[in-house]
């Protein structure tokens, strides 16, 4: 299934029946990613009186009800209503969701208090001259150990405000990245990256989201992609997501 795609006074062909899945489940039956200091997520069936909604507990219907959090268990996608006061919705600001993207794998530089970043001249570095839409960060060193990573006090990388701010110039409006989040995990409320990047100082970037809990196999190898940002209709600030990636046909 070929599609051809013209962007940008460009012709690009990628395979609808290829896709590449960069997100992360909940899946309830095994240890699954959890980050925020709270419980794991619980998907379980109504209880009705003596009604049980269960096939094998003799239902005609599975009906499950699933208590979650999307910034703890899941690929979840946000904008800045993550941070302001008034709570704007990200089904309201995504409203296009098909991207050109560019795929990075970087090793965080370890600074003098222990902390492990991704600095602006390693993004400078990869990104070069690439006038993608969006940026897929991989970090490094990768395995699927990230499918069920428990972040809770444990200091992961995060991204320096100088390398987001680096990014919003080069007007990347959609971050994506394997890590619970793109600031430090306990940086006294400041989100000084989250608050960059949607530059909530001045002209707020409404359209601009991040994604985070991503998974990029190894098998998908660094350069250019068509991304298609995939949420689930929330009226919420975050909400689950399933970001698909699609190679470029040579």
């Amino acid at each position: 299934m070929i599609a051809e795609i013209h962007h940008n006074s460009e012709k690009y062909k990628i395979d609808l029946a290829n896709p590449l899945d960069i997100s992360i489940a909940i899946d309830v039956s095994k240890e699954s990613v959890n980050a925020w200091y709270i419980d794991d997520p619980k998907i379980t069936p109504v209880k009705l009186d003596d009604w049980v909604g269960s096939v094998a507990q003799g239902a005609a219907v599975n009906f499950n009800m699933i208590s979650f959090n999307p910034h703890s268990h899941i690929t979840h996608t946000e904008c800045v209503g993550h941070i302001t006061k008034k709570v704007h919705s990200i089904n309201k600001n995504l409203n296009k969701f098909f991207f050109l993207a560019e795929v990075i794998s970087i090793y965080p530089k370890k600074l003098e208090n222990g902390d492990l970043v991704i600095t602006k001249e390693q993004l400078e570095l990869v990104l070069k001259n690439k006038q993608s839409e969006a940026v897929v960060i991989r970090t490094l060193p990768n395995s699927d150990k990230k499918l069920r990573g428990r972040y809770s006090n444990t200091n992961p990388p995060y991204l320096l405000e100088e390398g987001v701010v680096y990014l919003k110039e080069k007007n990347i409006k959609h971050l994506l990245i394997d890590l619970p989040s793109v600031d430090k995990e306990k940086d006294e409320g400041k989100l000084v990256s989250h608050n960059a990047f949607w530059n909530t100082a001045s002209e707020i970037r409404f359209d601009a989201t991040i994604t985070e809990f991503i998974y990029v196999e190894d098998s998908i190898k660094d350069g250019t992609y068509f991304l298609n940002l995939m949420i689930a209709p929330f009226e919420n600030d975050a909400t689950p997501s399933k970001p698909i990636l699609y190679k470029i046909l040579s």
